[in-house]
């Protein structure tokens, strides 16, 4: 009886190790996500058009309080200073790899400078990224203003 206790013990913490191993793999996966997120909202607060046009997808959306446009517009925006994502405090991220999909969602308070005036706001920000090849390339921003939340 001791040795079956024994040989269930192993080949339990040999399953339950081996489960450990396969969700720690995607939980790396998930915090690179996250990393290539918060290193997206540097970007912008530093206004590096360069890796940002480098980081969006060609076919890319962007989806604001004041409308939606591509690659190109968001580009441009940044870069000549008509919305400058000054700084963006996240208080909650999570992310999920689906295949070559990535989903991260962030509750964010938002400082930015829009057409001259600053303003803060809080949202939350869903990121869509795509993988090509070994790259992922963000594929949509969207912000949701949060009503009646703490920031308010």
């Amino acid at each position: 009886m001791t040795k079956f206790n024994i040989k269930t013990v192993i080949i339990g913490a040999f399953l339950v190790l081996n489960g450990i191993g396969a969700t720690a793999q995607n939980t790396d996966k998930e915090q690179k996500m996250i990393e290539l997120s918060e290193k997206k909202w540097e970007w912008m607060a530093d206004k590096d058009a360069d890796k940002l046009e480098d980081l969006f997808h060609d076919k890319s959306q962007f989806v604001h309080m004041g409308g939606s446009w591509g690659k190109d517009r968001e580009v441009e925006v940044i870069r000549s200073g008509g919305i400058h994502y000054k700084k963006a405090d996240i208080h909650e991220v999570s992310a999920d790899i689906i295949g070559n999909t990535a989903i991260v969602s962030s509750r964010i308070t938002l400082l930015a400078v829009v057409g001259g005036n600053e303003v803060t706001n809080p949202f939350i920000a869903t990121e869509v990224y795509v993988k090509e090849g070994k790259d992922w390339k963000l594929a949509n921003l969207s912000f949701v203003k949060q009503m009646g939340g703490p920031e308010d």
